[in-house]
């Protein structure tokens, strides 16, 4: 799985670069692990992604300030739209 499909990241600046790649691994592979554990607890993935966003930015609001996050996620609905949350599929 390719790291650099976190694309918020680049706006959070106050991050220490060094590193930042392994710890972008290290990080997806905790949600994924916890991603898998959940839905084989049965829990739906809409309700997972509800939460995770949820958990996600009371932390990023905690932690940066609600004007810094929403000024960051103002232009989240034409990123979508434009792509950059997908995920390319390998149909096989």
């Amino acid at each position: 799985m390719k790291t650099t499909m976190i694309p918020l990241i680049k706006e959070i600046t106050s991050i220490d670069r060094k590193g930042l790649e392994e710890r972008k691994r290290d990080a997806l592979e905790h949600i994924l692990t916890a991603w898998s554990d959940a839905n084989d607890a049965g829990i739906e993935p809409e309700i997972m992604a509800s939460a995770a966003i949820y958990a996600a930015l009371t932390d990023l609001v905690e932690t940066m300030g609600t004007d810094t996050v929403a000024d960051m996620i103002e232009n989240l609905p034409a990123r979508i739209r434009h792509g950059e949350f997908s995920i390319p599929r390998i149909l096989q």
